[in-house]
């Protein structure tokens, strides 16, 4: 058996993207920025890329700069508007993935002031924390559309509108978001977003900025012009066509993957009501549908995680790229959840291939294992 319920982490590659990839390795070899009739061949290829990403979030072609993934996304997101200025200060949210508060502390190392915005204990951010830090030296705000964790959903165009009122950019990082609920570039209020491939099944290392045109941004990366001088080097081709391909199946899929993601996820909670010292996580708020993030009472995650595993059944112990730390989640401490009981959180994320026999298998595998492992906890005296 092997179910794979991390699709948060990372989704399977559809075959139609797949064959979209293969069929552009095999046959373009032209570098989009020549002029020849093989670079002009290319250059299409991605203009049509453009499009099919900026239809999935209701933006406009050209305010999509492609990068190497949501990471650079997020880092360029921060670049491009502190770099082009003197110090000032910058707020986050304290739920952000790691490739956008480890990039603002980068920031906070060359003179810049960072803010936490504080989230409750559902793990939103609401006006109050935002007004709590932001003032009029802020420059730039950043709240995540969706959290990656728990699924938390944010209220971005009341976030934003307060930082547009306060003279600030406002960035979202849309990453979970796109693909799984509606995204809108322009009713989110945000100048700036961000998005992956991967997580929508696409290819792996390919994403994108939204960008307001009446921005003056600095590039992050420098020795040409590609994506109007935002991200210089010659274009990962195969990889933005994939992100095309996965872009535009995820917006005709949409209302269908997210009334399947919620059954499966509603299915999954039901079971887990009836086990023994199970916590829920951002239950009581608006979440993405496919997203459950628990924990259980004197059981330790990251051991919950590995004996699942031998049952053949993927899941998460919380960012798949903040893994290996013993550290409780930074998400989950600043919603104030106990750090013991937060060591104990996994994460399940279904996805469009996931089935309700998954489910089923997942909660039989869970009744065993915290039987297990609360009877050896007991025994050992913990």
């Amino acid at each position: 058996m092997s179910i794979y319920l991390d699709n948060n982490a990372s989704t399977a590659l559809d075959e139609r993207v797949a064959e979209a990839v293969s069929s552009c390795l095999r046959s373009q070899q032209g570098n989009p920025s020549s002029v020849h009739r093989p670079g002009r061949a290319a250059r299409a290829l991605i203009e049509r890329a453009r499009e099919q990403v900026a239809a999935l979030v209701g933006a406009q072609p050209g305010q999509v700069v492609f990068t190497s993934g949501g990471t650079e996304a997020n880092n360029l997101a921060l670049h491009a508007v502190l770099a082009a200025q003197a110090p000032g200060r910058l707020a986050v949210s304290a739920i952000e993935h790691p490739s956008l508060l480890e990039a603002a502390q980068h920031w906070q190392q060359r003179d810049w002031r960072l803010d936490r915005i504080g989230v409750d204990g559902q793990g939103c951010v609401t006006l109050d924390h935002l007004r709590a830090v932001l003032t009029t030296d802020t420059r730039l705000v950043s709240v995540m559309m969706a959290n990656n964790e728990t699924g938390a959903l944010q209220d971005t165009a009341a976030l934003a509108a307060e930082a547009r009122a306060a003279g600030a950019v406002f960035h979202t990082d849309a990453i979970q978001a796109a693909g799984k609920v509606p995204v809108d570039f322009n009713t989110s209020g945000a100048h700036l977003m961000s998005l992956s491939a991967h997580k929508l099944y696409g290819p792996k290392g390919v994403g994108a900025l939204i960008v307001d045109k009446a921005l003056e941004l600095a590039p992050m990366v420098h020795g040409g012009g590609q994506e109007k001088g935002l991200r210089a080097g010659t274009e990962n081709v195969a990889g933005i066509v994939g992100f095309g391909v996965a872009a535009e199946l995820a917006l005709q899929a949409l209302d269908e993957r997210c009334a399947h993601a919620r059954h499966l996820r509603e299915r999954l909670e039901a079971g887990l009501a009836a086990l023994p010292g199970v916590t829920l996580f951002a239950d009581r708020t608006g979440r993405l549908p496919n997203t459950t993030q628990l924990a259980v009472a004197g059981v330790d995650g990251e051991t919950l995680l590995m004996q699942l595993d031998k049952d053949g059944i993927a899941v998460s112990s919380g960012s798949a790229c903040a893994s290996g730390g013993t550290e409780p989640s930074h998400v989950l401490t600043a919603m104030g959840v106990d750090a013991e009981l937060a060591r104990g959180a996994i994460r399940v994320s279904f996805g469009k291939d996931n089935t309700e026999a998954d489910v089923d298998a997942l909660l039989a595998s869970l009744r065993r294992q915290i039987e297990w492992l609360q009877k050896a906890g007991r025994a050992a005296g913990w």
